[in-house]
């Protein structure tokens, strides 16, 4: 009976084996986030360390010379260093020089020329008469009004605006022939031709508002110019007053105060440097 109770137990529940948990002595070290297995750890190590550099002995820097240091570097890197430059040479700029009359615009460009190089300004064409101790072909292109509307009809002019009665323009080719020689560009416009160049180059130009230190200073220039007559000069003090309010419209503003033309020009030669410090360079197509 006894024998038949323990059979039937045995077959009412069989007996189920579990095998003990592992207990390793030490933990097994797991640095490999991607994979657990230390052996497929050690070999993905492996891979990666054909990619590195080969490593050399560098000499000390105290008693090895140039060269030797060099050579050693470039070996340690698995590259040689490049002699090309670490930035590019600035683009050629387009400055716009504008403001009122009387204000001494070609006065500040004739001197900025003898200070600074590789400056190129833009002989503007005319049909106007020429002044006394103006040079045709220095001050301006002095043509006649035909040939001026020759030009136009061409397409050989950047811009071009009939101003007090007279056409002037700026010609394309001497642009292009200079800043591919990389000179910047200097073009001296009124305000009405600086907003068409706006229109034309956006921001990639640099415009430079020239004006008087005061009101009374500017009219003074006019008065001692004695080139216009009286209704003339009543236009150009009106107009003057007009073209003042437009410097919102320019990049930099440059003060020529009577008596201190060279610190305007410093102050342009400083423009100028900063323009072509900056990392995004204004870049002109004609």
């Amino acid at each position: 009976m006894f024998r038949r109770f323990l059979c039937t137990s045995l077959h009412l529940q069989p007996l189920i084996l579990r095998p003990k948990p592992f207990k390793p002595t030490s933990p097994i070290p797991n640095h490999n986030p991607i994979s657990p297995f230390p052996q497929t750890r050690r070999l993905s190590s492996q891979m990666g360390d054909s990619r590195r550099p080969i490593s050399v002995p560098i000499p000390a820097v105290e008693k090895a010379g140039r060269s030797e240091l060099l050579r050693a570097l470039e070996t340690s890197l698995g590259s040689g260093f490049s002699p090309d430059p670490l930035w590019h040479n600035p683009n050629p700029l387009i400055i716009v020089v504008s403001g009122p009359s009387g204000v001494g615009k070609d006065a500040l460009i004739k001197k900025l020329r003898e200070t600074r190089e590789g400056l190129h300004f833009v002989v503007t064409a005319t049909s106007r008469e020429m002044r006394p101790g103006e040079v045709h072909g220095k001050d301006y292109y002095f043509v006649s009004k035909d040939e001026f509307l020759g030009m136009v009809e061409r397409d050989e002019l950047l811009e071009y605006a009939l101003v007090y009665g007279d056409y002037k323009g700026i010609p394309k080719q001497q642009i292009r022939e200079y800043m591919a020689r990389g000179y910047d560009i200097v073009l001296r416009v009124d305000i009405q031709g600086a907003e068409t160049l706006r229109k034309i180059f956006g921001q990639s130009a640099v415009f430079v508002f020239v004006m008087a230190e005061s009101e009374v200073k500017l009219v003074e220039r006019l008065i001692g110019r004695k080139t216009e007559t009286k209704e003339a000069l009543l236009v150009r003090v009106a107009t003057a007053r007009e073209e003042v309010k437009h410097v919102k419209n320019f990049d930099y503003v440059v003060v020529n105060a009577e008596g201190k033309l060279d610190n305007a020009v410093k102050l342009m030669e400083s423009i100028i440097d900063a323009e072509k410090a900056k990392v995004l360079q204004r870049n002109v197509v004609i």
